[in-house]
């Protein structure tokens, strides 16, 4: 493979397929794109066993992708907010969602961080900065933390702060904001009809917050909203990421895709020059889960990013800074080594928060187990 297209792929985060060990077709695909990192998702713990088995054969896996990229500082990512969206098998603590520890949320995040961090997790892809302001919403619901921004803000500063503090970088998500919306992206895009006015006077409180807090990483929703920009999702709208994360709220850190597989954004993955407008934009990364595609797709992304890099489609100076933000966020990342937690320790963390409620429970939004 290329310098130039190995080089691209620097800007993927790849969900790894379903199974408790790397699947050997992951393990050709992360040896040769050799991306920022993974995601990790339930299929990919060996649930039902007991807690030093799965520990062990999860350990194996983490150091499986780090052989394969071929370096240590490597995103081992997951999506545990609590609620329906948590992936390792107990004894790790599975928190209800944020909505019932909103007002105790730096010691859930430090809770979450220590056990994330004796999994060898180093990117939790939380906290949900969305404001719960549409009672319709199928996707958001109890994910977060209230229905007032303030609150929203200040839970997710606190989480933040939590889960840092424990080794595991926060990645806020979904920018601009996907509370409003009345449709699940997994399935159609979302269509929000909202001023910038009125996103900044809500939406944007929390995103703004986080950013004055020195947040690592945002993730971009699949999201379009009209008023601002009538032609792109914020997943690929440099109004969004360029002039409004970036140059108004100032925001010098990561930003990476929602699931580029989810059905709201799902035909970009087959147009051709459809990364370079993401990279563009001013985002970062581009995640690609196993759950909606096939994550082979990778690789002919990857040479269509290095094609459209030599053919002048990729703005020359928005890659160098982009690239000189993965290195400064893999300079962030912390090695965690996995490591058995002792019973007393995870007993306290019960005592944290309320625990997940029953699947299904009257009242309860469920998620979907890939839910991001």
């Amino acid at each position: 493979m290329s310098d130039t297209v190995e080089s691209s792929g620097q800007h993927f985060v790849i969900g790894l397929r379903p199974g408790v060990d790397l699947d050997p077709r992951d393990t050709r695909l992360l040896s040769d794109i050799r991306p920022a990192g993974v995601v990790v998702f339930r299929d990919n713990f060996l649930a039902g066993a007991p807690y030093d088995v799965w520990h062990t054969r999860f350990s194996r896996l983490v150091a499986g992708v780090r052989s394969a990229i071929g370096r240590d500082d490597v995103v081992i990512g997951i999506d545990h907010e609590g609620g329906t969206v948590l992936r390792p098998p107990e004894p790790i603590t599975p928190f209800g969602f944020a909505r019932s520890w909103a007002d105790n949320a730096e010691s859930v995040g430090r809770a979450m961080g220590i056990e994330l961090a004796s999994l060898g997790v180093n990117v939790d892809f939380a906290p949900v900065a969305d404001i719960d302001s549409n009672p319709s919403n199928p996707v958001i619901g109890q994910r977060a933390f209230s229905s007032g921004a303030e609150d929203v803000a200040r839970a997710c500063v606190a989480f933040c702060d939590g889960l840092s503090a424990a080794g595991v970088l926060p990645c806020a998500k979904h920018f601009p904001g996907h509370g409003d919306s009345a449709a699940d992206s997994h399935y159609e895009l979302p269509i929000v009809a909202a001023t910038m006015g009125e996103m900044e006077a809500r939406e944007l409180v929390p995103f703004a917050q986080l950013v004055k807090n020195d947040i690592p990483m945002i993730m971009t929703a699949h999201v379009l909203y009209p008023d601002v920009d009538p032609v792109e999702p914020a997943t690929s709208s440099s109004t969004w990421v360029t002039d409004v994360l970036r140059r108004g709220m100032g925001f010098a850190g990561v930003v990476v895709t929602d699931d580029m597989g989810m059905r709201a954004v799902a035909a970009k993955l087959a147009t051709r020059g459809a990364c370079a407008q993401i990279l563009n934009s001013g985002t970062d990364l581009i995640m690609v889960c196993s759950h909606w595609t096939d994550t082979e797709r990778v690789r002919e992304m990857a040479a269509d990013l290095a094609q459209a890099q030599l053919s002048g489609l990729l703005d020359t100076v928005m890659l160098q800074r982009s690239a000189a933000r993965i290195q400064r966020l893999r300079r962030q990342l912390r090695v965690n080594t996995p490591r058995l937690l002792p019973m007393d320790a995870l007993s306290a963390h019960r005592a944290v928060a309320p625990m997940r409620a029953r699947r299904g429970h009257a009242g309860q939004t469920v998620s979907l187990d890939e839910e991001a």
